[in-house]
């Protein structure tokens, strides 16, 4: 009897045992499939930069949402949604110079929503927005749609309100006086006039586990895809290296870096800010650099980086908007070209909320405003692209990035033109980069179609091309 019994439990054992390893099995399958999705997405995806508060007239979770199977017209795969955690109300921004405590008026105050990355509570929604299952019905949409989601994660520092600052004041650095202080500059001392946030400490790194176990709750309870991760580089590379294969245990991670350190992609983050080459392209549409700037840059990139390092190309995010307004009214009548372009050079193209609409002007940072909605010209622009970005291996730009070939024409100091390309296909980009029209040649012969327009044009060798000012062709077999 007791052998029956003890062959019994030994049965159950084998079969448990079985059962166990066949659920692991086919959980690293399913990882593996994850895995194997999202490293063609980082090849051919468009990226966008979701700001929620400004996105509708209601600035609600479900107000975006409804328009997500929209997105896949513009080619989108990762949605980048901008903080949706509760603001703390102590010292939050009422404008740039200006405190919630500094406004005397009540009806004034109400109008202030503070700063989305004031932060405190890592764990939830807020309230303005919606609620936690309005998220989670966001990120599902996202999903049966083909698409990632991103949140932004601010690391560096949190709102005054987070309970960590009475419960955890180590966490926080501190004057000599051992007061918890906003952030500061390390080589001065002197605020960086963040002051609506309290910078925290990780020297001790007592807060590498409660940080990562905060992140860990969006992965492993909502089912996120990732992070941008909010001044990636004022936060110590040791936490990133230890939270981020932690974070990966659950599931693989799409993580983009507010930061182009090349140190920070090492193995941490797959994508970082395209900041050079945005700022190349601002200077060119003011006239203050030519194309031998996006030159020089690309050089630059190749000596700085690895080939898997992925950067993501912008003319317009939340912080460029509000601080140096809406790429139509920096770049002007470059801005389509400058678009393009973010499509045509290896990378990640992203789409802040409003470019689609062609807005001109800059959104509110601490107040409630909206983006325009009605489709104008850039979204057939974006649309097009998308399109070209999503289905052209010519125009990878992830891990396994197409060829990138500048090509030499009788005008470098204002005609751009590249070619890329990868098993057998070709794309080209030829624009006049400058405020002026240009004659030029290049060595690039056959007939093609202009994407754009869907035209034929024929290019001989010797040619004489003449483009009016910033005028662009995208050129497929």
């Amino acid at each position: 009897m007791k052998k029956t019994i003890l062959l019994g439990i030994m049965l159950t054992a084998f079969i448990s045992c079985k059962d166990d390893k066949k659920e692991q099995e086919a959980a690293e399958v399913a990882q593996t499939e994850i895995a194997d999705e999202m490293a063609p997405m980082m090849e051919n995806s468009v990226i966008y930069e979701a700001n929620i508060r400004h996105y509708s007239p209601e600035g609600t979770l479900n107000a975006f949402t409804k328009d997500i199977p929209q997105l896949k017209e513009l080619g989108v795969k990762v949605i980048w949604v901008m903080p949706i955690y509760p603001i703390s109300m102590k010292r939050r921004k009422a404008t740039g110079d200006l405190s919630i405590e500094d406004i005397k008026d009540p009806k004034e105050k109400e109008k202030y929503l503070g700063s989305y990355y004031a932060i405190t509570d890592y764990t939830a929604v807020n309230p303005d927005m919606g609620s936690m299952e309005d998220f989670d019905n966001l990120v599902k949409t996202a999903h049966d749609n083909g698409m990632y989601v991103i949140l932004d994660w601010v690391a560096n520092h949190t709102g005054w309100d987070h309970k960590w600052i009475t419960e955890h004041p180590e966490y926080y650095q501190k004057n000599a006086k051992g007061e918890v202080t906003d952030p500061l500059n390390p080589e001065t001392g002197e605020s960086w006039g963040w002051t609506d946030v309290a910078h925290l400490d990780y020297a001790s790194k007592e807060l590498y586990e409660p940080m990562k176990n905060e992140l860990l709750f969006w992965v492993k309870e909502h089912n996120i895809d990732g992070f941008r991760c909010d001044v990636a580089d004022n936060v110590p590379t040791e936490f990133w290296e230890y939270a981020v294969p932690k974070l990966e245990e659950e599931k693989p991670l799409f993580m983009l870096m507010e930061s182009n350190k090349p140190y920070l992609f090492k193995g941490i983050f797959d994508m970082g800010y395209g900041w050079d080459l945005h700022h190349v392209m601002n200077d060119i549409a003011k006239g203050d650099k030519t194309v031998a700037a996006i030159d020089a840059y690309m050089v630059k990139k190749d000596s700085m980086y690895d080939g898997t390092d992925i950067m993501m190309n912008f003319t317009s995010n939340h912080d460029e908007n509000a601080w140096n307004d809406s790429a139509i009214q920096r770049m002007g009548e470059s801005a389509e070209a400058f678009a393009a372009l973010t499509y045509m050079v290896p990378g990640m193209p992203l789409i802040y909320s409003g470019q689609e609409y062609d807005i001109d002007r800059r959104l509110k940072f601490f107040e409630k405003d909206s983006i325009p909605t009605e489709k104008k010209k850039m979204y057939g622009v974006y649309e097009k692209l998308g399109k070209l970005k999503n289905n052209d291996v010519a125009l990878n730009g992830g891990k396994k990035a197409a060829a990138y070939n500048r090509i030499k024409t009788s005008d470098d100091a204002n005609v751009f033109a590249i070619e890329r390309e990868k098993d057998g296909k070709k794309v080209w980009y030829i624009a006049n980069l400058s405020k002026s029209s240009k004659t030029f040649t290049l060595p690039v012969n056959g007939t093609f179609t202009n994407y754009m327009t869907g035209e034929k044009v024929t290019f001989e060798k010797g040619q004489e091309h003449k483009f009016a000012a910033w005028q662009y062709y995208i050129l497929t077999e």
